[in-house]
């Protein structure tokens, strides 16, 4: 017997709704079946997607032949965010001949199950709207109507999930990353300009506010690996992902650039230049703009002419410069010395180089901080540089946050907070800028803002274990040192390697009273640094205050012997640890004629709670010009 069940109508007569009749109801075949409900089912999912009907007319009569005899506009062409497997599944409802349509309505529902799942892969939205069926149209019959309410809930799902999709994919992108971008030359000498392109167009985008750009120290961390644009946006916190490939001959360079939607992993840009390598800083311009472009990002006149602004009109002293930036990043005190150098040499093919006496200022403050030259003539030299660069243009935000670290050496707490503030407003998308300003409202025991600067800065640079070391740290000096201990673990757990993680750990260790924990952090630092001054200071401290004072005092005679710099603000706490205050507040005195860096931290410093009660530590503070 036939699985279909025929349903007998009076011959000739025309029943039903005539916007929703089939063919064979509009001819007036005394014949109908599960295909004449599938046909009226159709008639509704175009409706519903296309927001018109698939055959119109002026009369009944129009209507009647243009079921017969024309087929309904693409619905593509009514809504194009529609998938070509929708149209196909709607467009074999409506076959004419009813021996192509959907033979059961389970199979249609099927196709509607398969897409929906193929849909949710994609995205997985947490409201689903449902509209309200629509009464069932006469022609359907009571079967149907049935089949019609099922298969408009499943269909309700699919055109969400399409909607969704669609508001998903053209929702404004303002977040990007930009990857390094590969060397495909057999040749190491060209690694420079490769790192150098992806790094220019990093600082480029990120002077404009309205897209959040990534740093390179996390954007470097997928340097010389295969990747897949989704995961490294999820990882870094970005929506779209720039890649590129630099090929060079002679002195010419191909330049491949693509621009990738994350969300979807489709193209949204792509260009090939081929130009000569004096060209290079043209190029970077062309790019930004490029992109800019396609991210929807609408530029300021300003805005237009920072992006197409030369750092040099030298191409040596560029070239140069980028071979300094390729060492900086490398980080061992051999390749800074090589950086330095670089920026040395591209200042001395062009004196009006901005960019380069900032990052000659940053060299200066690195061998300051890390007792590799002079502390007062590296400042002093830094501070040199810093206001050339400002003479030569007073827009770069890292000369500014230079000047306000500098200006926090010289105690000039409130000239220090008006350059940060001023770096920020010319550009909120540089980390370095949220961590040296997080810095200073740590010393000025403000701790709150404190974490929220370096929260900004982790968002622009979510890999950086420097940032996240530096939370700890700030979380220890504003005296929460279980929080301090569970970000430091964290940071072990993520590089077990990571020096000072495990140097604030003992720090934070030692403050809760867990002397051999401290210690064994200190001693795992040593492993991995070798024995500088301040770790051994703060490892006599406890030593001393565990009650192993034959091995502070061994510390300490070694600290009044060694030819190395030795702060006398740190030298004061391993007095303290030995219970002799007034050993330590000689050292703060020296600390205090010295200018010593590390009185900078005499407001928030753990190690000195037990002097704050003295009224030499109050006038200290005063002196300094530290509120108390």
């Amino acid at each position: 017997a036939s699985t279909k069940a025929l349903l007998q109508t009076e011959a000739g007569a025309v029943i039903g709704t005539v916007i929703y009749m089939s063919p064979e109801q509009a001819r007036g075949t005394t014949q109908v079946d599960e295909r004449t409900d599938i046909w009226s089912l159709g008639v509704v999912l175009y409706e519903m997607l296309a927001g018109r009907l698939p055959f119109e007319g002026q009369t009944k009569s129009d209507v009647i032949a243009a079921i017969l005899k024309t087929e309904p506009p693409h619905l593509t062409r009514c809504a194009t965010e529609i998938p070509s497997e929708l149209e196909r599944i709607v467009s074999k409802a409506l076959k004419k001949d009813r021996e192509e349509r959907y033979q059961v309505v389970k199979d249609l529902g099927l196709d509607l199950k398969s897409l929906s799942k193929a849909l949710d892969v994609k995205t997985n939205p947490d409201v689903v709207p449902v509209p309200v069926p629509k009464p069932a149209p006469k022609s359907f019959t009571k079967l149907g109507a049935m089949l019609l309410a099922a298969t408009l809930l499943l269909l309700a799902v699919v055109v969400a999930r399409i909607i969704s999709n669609a508001i998903h994919d053209r929702a404004p992108i303002d977040s990007v990353a930009v990857l390094p971008f590969t060397n495909m030359t057999n040749d190491p000498d060209a690694e420079y300009l490769a790192d150098g392109i992806s790094g220019s167009l990093i600082n480029d985008l990120s002077q404009l506010p309205q897209l959040k750009v990534i740093a390179q120290d996390s954007t470097f961390k997928y340097k010389g690996k295969e990747i897949d644009p989704q995961e490294v946006a999820n990882a870094l916190g970005v929506q779209a992902i720039v890649m590129g490939r630099i090929v060079r001959l002679g002195d010419n360079l191909l330049i491949s650039v693509e621009l990738v939607n994350a969300r979807n992993k489709t193209q949204m840009w792509g260009e090939q230049y081929n130009r000569k390598a004096a060209d290079l800083q043209a190029v970077q311009g062309e790019v930004a703009r490029a992109i800019a472009d396609k991210l929807r990002v609408r530029l300021t006149g300003a805005q237009e002419q920072q992006l197409t602004k030369h750092a040099t009109e030298n191409p040596e002293a560029y070239q140069l410069f980028l071979n300094g930036e390729f060492f900086r990043r490398k980080g061992r005190i051999e390749d800074e010395r090589k950086a330095f150098d670089y920026y040395n040499r591209a200042i001395a093919l062009d004196p009006n180089f901005a960019q380069a006496y900032v990052r000659l200022a940053e060299e200066y403050h690195r061998f300051a901080g890390g007792s590799l030259s002079d502390p007062k003539d590296a400042l002093a030299r830094a501070n040199e540089a810093l206001r050339k660069a400002l003479e030569l243009d007073d827009t770069l935000a890292q000369a500014h946050a230079g000047v306000g670290r500098l200006k926090v050496n010289e105690w000039d707490w409130a000239g220090a907070e008006i350059e940060f503030k001023r770096a920020l407003e010319l550009n909120p998308n540089v980390e370095r800028v949220h961590s040296q300003y997080s810095y200073y409202l740590t010393v000025m025991g403000r701790h709150t803002e404190a974490l929220a600067e370096i929260k900004r800065a982790q968002e622009l640079d979510p890999l950086n274990m420097d940032l996240k070391s530096d939370e700890g740290l700030a979380l220890f000096d504003a005296h929460r040192f279980d929080e301090a201990i569970r970000q430091l673990h964290h940071v072990i757990e993520l590089q077990p390697d990571f020096s000072f993680a495990h140097y604030f750990l003992g720090a934070s260790y030692a403050m809760k009273g867990m002397y051999p924990e401290a210690i064994a952090e200190y001693q795992k630092f040593s492993s991995l640094e070798g024995e500088t001054t301040e770790n051994q200071i703060y490892l006599g401290y406890s030593y001393a205050m565990s009650g192993q004072r034959e091995k502070a005092l061994a510390i300490l005679k070694k600290m009044k012997t060694t030819t190395d710099y030795v702060s006398p603000a740190e030298l004061a706490i391993l007095y303290t640890g030995l219970g002799d205050k007034d050993g330590a507040f000689q050292e703060l005195e020296r600390a205090y004629a010295a200018h010593d860096l590390q009185m900078q931290y005499l407001k928030v410093e753990p190690h000195y709670d037990s002097l704050r009660s003295d009224p030499r530590f109050a006038d200290l503070m005063r002196r300094v010009g530290l509120p108390v």
